[in-house]
């Protein structure tokens, strides 16, 4: 399926319309990571000719502008403000609505699928409002077959704005992957007391917590030991044991098997070696509450996606990089990273952001290396 709207170009129509520009370095750090001012599209576009990083990037998370016809300013320093005036320093315009803003993003994924690795994730954040145009969007660069999770994110407490509608405290997240072979560090989050009592209700004499599972699974295997007799019995009708039976008998000389009362065994599992349980596609992470730049992102968030989709040493690039959440997040966490964005007020506090990054985390002072877009700045058509 794909959205069919005036003015879509083709791939290639797309690539040959952005300009070479020449991105000029302004500091001389011997960093793999870059901040990069200037326009994004032609900054892709450089990485992929010019900086030859065509499927080198494990990582992309992106939070672009929402279609919400505002400009987002910047006063006093660090206050966060949404107007349609001229109050404070402007940080970014998000003017774009429609199929102009659908073909602007589109633009720039095609671009971002370029740079993707075989074993890239790309997580792109976005509203309710705008969200499943992108969603569909997503499936046409990335592949239907490539969408992992539509994630929940819990952004705010509820408000009591007067309008006809349900109160909306969420966004969304799209999760998609350049392949079936893409880097996942499982993440696993603590178990409430409720969640153990709940999972964990047996106890051991020494009073450690477990519950058991089946040695049996769906299936009928012919041949093989995990269709032989077990202390006497053989696996259900249609079914077959989960292992072979040599590592049964072990389980059972360990005291790790439990028997019923009808004499069915299964696996005991202990609540103290288990690492957590499994992360749903419903997050809460609310925006931090006193944000030193429009739309920045709880660092919670970021730390989370990266660690699970991304690799020591891996590569994470954001092109809206906005306040640097993500770039932080990377460095503390020991990826390289790219950080891409126009607007002036984004690279003073991405610079500010980084450089004080607590240096007990580093064998050295955290550096990158700065470019700028030579002017002028590409517009596009």
């Amino acid at each position: 399926m794909q959205l069919t709207y005036k003015n879509k170009k083709t791939a290639q129509e797309i690539f040959n319309l952005i300009p070479e520009v020449e991105l000029i370095e302004t500091s001389s750090a011997a960093s793999a990571n870059l901040l990069i001012q200037g326009n994004n599209l032609t900054v892709l576009k450089q990485l992929i000719v010019n900086r030859k990083l065509k499927g080198k990037v494990d990582l992309i998370y992106i939070d672009p502008p929402f279609a919400t016809n505002n400009t987002f300013t910047v006063s006093a320093g660090r206050a966060n403000t949404i107007s349609n005036s001229a109050n404070g320093t402007v940080a970014y315009k998000d003017t774009l609505k429609g199929a102009e803003f659908i073909e602007f993003l589109r633009a720039r994924l095609i671009l971002l699928r370029e740079l993707l690795s075989d074993q890239g994730s790309i997580y792109l954040h976005i509203d309710y409002k705008i969200g499943h145009y992108v969603k569909v969007l997503m499936d046409e660069v990335f592949g239907i077959e490539n969408f992992r999770n539509d994630i929940t994110r819990i952004k705010c407490n509820p408000k009591n704005f007067s309008r006809k509608g349900y109160g909306n405290i969420k966004d969304m997240i799209l999760f998609y992957s350049k392949s079936d072979a893409l880097i996942w560090n499982e993440p696993k989050i603590p178990y409430t007391d409720a969640d153990k009592i709940k999972l964990f209700p047996k106890r051991e004499l020494d009073g450690r917590c477990y519950t058991t599972i089946p040695l049996h699974a769906p299936g009928e295997t012919q041949n093989g030991n995990t269709s032989k007799t077990f202390k006497g019995l053989l696996p259900p009708k249609g079914r077959h044991w989960r292992t072979d039976i040599s590592t049964m008998e072990h389980w059972d000389s360990l005291g790790l098997i439990e028997w019923s009362e009808k004499g069915n065994p299964r696996k005991k599992i202990y609540l103290d070696e288990r690492e957590g349980k499994r992360m749903q596609d419903i997050w809460e992470f609310k925006d931090p509450q006193y944000p030193v730049y429009p739309t920045e992102k709880n660092p919670e968030l970021l730390d989370l996606i990266i660690k699970t989709s991304s690799n020591q040493d891996s590569l994470v690039l954001d092109c809206f990089a906005g306040s640097g959440t993500t770039l932080k997040a990377a460095q503390v966490n020991g990826r390289r990273w790219i950080g891409i964005d126009e607007s002036d007020e984004a690279i003073k506090v991405i610079n500010e952001k980084i450089s004080h990054i607590e240096t007990s985390l580093f064998n050295s002072e955290p550096d990158f290396k700065t470019l700028v877009e030579k002017k002028p700045h590409f517009i596009e058509a």
